[in-house]
C-alpha cells in the first residue's frame, strides 16, 4: 500500500525537475493545465510609498529612456537651470506619489457604509419574513384587556399590601396614589 506506481513517482521526479530548472525555485510548472506561479524575491530591493518610510530601497523608475537620460545629465548641473517642470519630472524619476497624494483620504468610507447598509436592509428582510411565517403568534396574555383583568385581579387579591404593589393603590378613591 505504501509502493509508489511507477507512473506516480515518474510524475514527481518531472516536477521535481521542473523545479530545480525554473529560476532557482521560483516558477513551479506541473503537467496538465496549470497556471504558473511566480515568487517574489523579497532579497531584491522593492519600491513602496509609505509616509512612515521616506526613502524606498530602489527608484519608481529603474529603466530610463532617452529623455529621462538626457535629464538626469542636466541634473549633475546647476539646479538653477532646470525647470520646474524638468525638477517635476526628477522627483517622479524617484518616486511616485508625493506626501500630499499619499495623505489623500480615499472614497473606500462609502463602498464600507454602502455595504452595512445593504446588510443592514438584508437583516432586516429576513427578520420581516420571520415574524410573519416563522415566529408563531402572540399569546392572548400580551393584548390589553387580558393584562387590565389581570391588574384589577391583583388589586383584588391586595397583592403586597404593605411596600409592594396594592400599597401603591387608593381603594377608596380607585386610583394610583
Amino acid at each position: 500500500m505504501l509502493q509508489l506506481k511507477t507512473g506516480r513517482f515518474a510524475c514527481l521526479l518531472s516536477r521535481r525537475a521542473m523545479v530545480a530548472l525554473t529560476d532557482g525555485g521560483a516558477r513551479l510548472s506541473t503537467h496538465g493545465h496549470h497556471e504558473v506561479s511566480d515568487q517574489l524575491d523579497m532579497s531584491k530591493p522593492m519600491y513602496w510609498d509609505r509616509l512612515d518610510i521616506p526613502l524606498p530601497d530602489k527608484p519608481w523608475k529603474d529603466v530610463l529612456d532617452s529623455t529621462d537620460t538626457s535629464l538626469k545629465q542636466k541634473e549633475k548641473g546647476p539646479w538653477n537651470s532646470l525647470s520646474k517642470e524638468e525638477k517635476i519630472a526628477l522627483y517622479r524619476l524617484k518616486f511616485n506619489h508625493t506626501y500630499p497624494e499619499m495623505k489623500k483620504p480615499s472614497a473606500e468610507w462609502k463602498t464600507v457604509v454602502g455595504g452595512m447598509f445593504i446588510f443592514f436592509g438584508i437583516t432586516g428582510l429576513v427578520v420581516f419574513w420571520q415574524s410573519l411565517y416563522v415566529y408563531p403568534a402572540q399569546p392572548p396574555t400580551f393584548g390589553e384587556d387580558w393584562q387590565a383583568k389581570q391588574l384589577q385581579r391583583m388589586l383584588d387579591m391586595r397583592i403586597n399590601p404593605i411596600e409592594g404593589f396594592s400599597a401603591k393603590w387608593d381603594y377608596e378613591k380607585k386610583q394610583w396614589k
